[in-house]
């Protein structure tokens, strides 16, 4: 028999019957993927779970076995699985066509529209698929913009995947501005165009771009920092140093766009920068991103300019997918409703604090960090204000009480930040307390 027909075979066994066998296909997952992972986040086999499907604030896995699911698409989804409006929406456009290329079409620009009206620094915006893309083409164009090559960037922040941003993530980091790359294959030259700063550091921040303000194109922040919320004057004061050093201001609003307020963390914040990043929710839960920003910057990806100096080269097969817009639009339709984030925001702080309950009645030396719709347990005394706090949190304690979560049916993953979203209610409230009750005593 061939690879090829073993191969088919054998998935074929796996999707006849009632109902898939689980061991089966982590069996299946261990053969064919790297780590029986997707990406970056791989579960110990005992916690490892095949999704079958997702409903509201729940997933449920092929023994039908159901989580509450706090991850909500690494928080894309604002508001849970299968949304009825998102739904109703993808299956109206299914009848028109799931992807177009190269020529215009009506839901993504319907959506841009909404967008550049909701997003502060928004004159124009490109199209992008993924968050990490909407980032890269972002610091493309800086540079472009600029004629300069260097970014400077966050200990611990992530930005997506791209060669240009994968320094200083995870690792330990002490000599600023030197970078580290997290990943092999990543060319050495590239670590030169790439500064390091910690974050909440304005005094830090300020001696690097002033040192290095003639080869600097712009500076990259999440204005939440994974779950790590900025301090009151740390991004009014990045908006001035850049302003001083004629340096561009990058928001990667990739996570908190339409999450923290409907105007995203520039909303939430009351800062504006010249180019911010999107991804996740602005397209439903589809796959779909963007840059914003400034119509100078922003213009340098006109394929008018081809061939010239100026031109930022911006390209991609599903850009501006139609799927991933209506659900996009669809979506922020219902954000846009009265009260939508005073409800949310609400109902997080509730969950924040019953969950800190039970921490405190097990004696814990745990904190839940977090706030708008954000949250995190890390085994830290104060909440931390950048990533060297992060690292000297108890880890491998924390490790062990999200595992012992996710074996009670709490969706979390490891050292993640997580999320509610509209459809957690007071029954997904009162399961996960005594969900996390349980895990406490069990560690």
């Amino acid at each position: 028999m061939s690879k090829t027909t073993a191969t088919k075979g054998l998935v074929q066994q796996q999707l006849v019957g009632e109902p898939t066998d689980h061991h089966v296909l982590n069996a299946l997952a261990r053969r064919l993927l790297p780590g029986a992972s997707l990406g970056a986040h791989a579960l110990p086999e005992a916690e490892r779970f095949v999704i079958r499907r997702g409903k509201g604030a729940r997933l449920q896995d092929v023994r039908e076995r159901w989580y509450i699911d706090f991850v909500c698409g690494a928080g894309a989804l604002i508001l849970g699985h299968a949304h009825p409006v998102a739904t109703a929406a993808i299956k109206d456009q299914l009848d028109r066509g799931i992807h177009y290329f190269g020529t215009l079409n009506e839901p993504c620009l319907q959506l841009a529209e909404v967008l550049v009206d909701a997003i502060p620094c928004a004159e124009q915006l490109i199209f992008t698929t993924t968050g990490s893309e909407a980032t890269f083409f972002a610091l493309r164009m800086a540079r472009a913009f600029t004629k300069r090559d260097k970014i400077l960037k966050f200990a611990g922040a992530y930005h997506g995947t791209h060669d240009c941003v994968s320094f200083s993530v995870a690792s330990a980091t002490a000599d600023y501005p030197l970078a580290r790359a997290e990943s092999a294959g990543i060319p050495a030259a590239l670590s030169d165009s790439v500064l390091i700063c910690p974050y909440n550091d304005l005094d830090t921040a300020r001696r690097i771009v002033e040192t290095h303000r003639h080869e600097l194109a712009a500076v990259i922040v999440e204005p939440v920092q994974r779950i790590i919320f900025p301090n009151e004057s740390f991004l009014p004061g990045l908006r001035r140093l850049c302003d001083d050093n004629d340096v561009l201001l990058v928001f990667d609003e990739v996570v908190t766009g339409f999450r923290l307020a409907y105007g995203g963390a520039q909303e939430y914040f009351g800062v504006t920068p010249d180019l911010a990043s999107y991804g996740k929710i602005i397209g439903g839960g589809g796959a779909l991103g963007a840059v914003a920003g400034k119509a100078e910057i922003i213009g340098l990806a006109d394929p008018a300019l081809k061939g010239t100096k100026d031109h930022a080269f911006v390209n991609g097969t599903f850009h501006g997918n139609p799927l991933a817009s209506v659900a996009g639009l669809a979506t922020l339709d219902e954000l846009r409703k009265p009260g939508f984030y005073r409800k949310l925001n609400a109902k997080a702080d509730t969950y924040r604090r019953a969950f800190q309950k039970v921490l405190d009645r097990h004696g814990l030396p745990a904190r839940i960090c977090g706030e708008a719709s954000f949250w995190q347990i890390l085994f830290c005394a104060d909440a931390p204000r950048n990533h060297a706090d992060i690292l000297t949190s108890d880890q491998a304690r924390n490790r062990a009480l999200d595992l012992a979560c996710l074996r009670e049916g709490l969706y979390v993953l490891p050292h993640t930040r997580r999320f509610i979203s509209a459809v957690h209610d007071d029954a997904d409230l009162e399961e996960s307390v005594r969900a996390l009750d349980t895990a406490c005593r069990n560690i």
